[in-house]
């Protein structure tokens, strides 16, 4: 009678240099949101499922990971891909609403990051970790998305949709206080902040935008 032999198990293909440094970045953002750059590599390392030295074999050190995951804290790609779906809604008001949403988003977890790390003591000047991309190149990259959710309607804009974008941009800016800012208050809700930008303070003055 033949022996039974056990099927062998497929070894997963092993990742390249480029995909796990990406898989230990999204393992290490959420614990550098709670513990700022106090987060060890043990803790990292347990979070990625990996061993400890795996850490190092992908990243110089700590501070090249903490520079590698505030890169892509500062990487707009998420919201343009959310940008980009705004094309499917007929409704300026609807496509407005979601384009706050979306931006409100990036800034909070923008922020909240920068936070933690700077009370922590992290220093984002230190460039042994590698030099980031200018914040104003991600906010252009931004506004020009912005602005083709305002392109439909450009015949009933007051103002040219790049104007329209940019002015929208400043006030989610300016209703997203950065943490430890003063506040005057609760944040109005992205509703409130569409009505206001598309029909004005005053009552009495809103029209349809369908």
């Amino acid at each position: 009678m033949p022996e039974e032999t056990t099927p062998k198990r497929r070894r997963a293909p092993a990742m390249s240099q480029e995909e796990r440094r990406d898989a230990i970045v999204q393992a290490t953002l959420p614990l550098l949101e709670l513990h700022g750059a106090n987060v060890t590599t043990s803790q990292i390392a347990q979070a990625a499922g990996i061993a400890e030295g795996t850490v190092f074999r992908a990243f110089k050190d700590k501070q090249e990971l903490i520079h590698a995951c505030v890169h892509e804290a500062l990487s707009p790609e998420p919201v343009i891909d959310l940008l980009d779906r705004t094309a499917s809604l007929p409704d300026l008001r609807d496509r407005a609403i979601w384009t706050i949403n979306a931006l409100s988003s990036y800034l909070e977890r923008m922020w909240s990051l920068a936070g933690v790390l700077r009370e922590s003591g992290f220093d984002p000047h230190d460039k042994s970790g590698g030099k980031h991309k200018n914040p104003g190149e991600h906010f252009e990259r931004l506004h020009s998305r912005a602005a083709a959710v305002f392109e439909p309607d450009a015949d009933r804009l007051a103002v040219e949709p790049a104007l329209a974008a940019k002015l929208l941009l400043g006030l989610v800016m300016a209703n997203r206080a950065r943490p430890g800012a003063p506040t005057t208050g609760a944040d109005a809700s992205p509703e409130q902040l569409v009505d206001l930008f598309l029909h004005g303070a005053l009552r009495g003055t809103r029209c349809t935008t369908s």
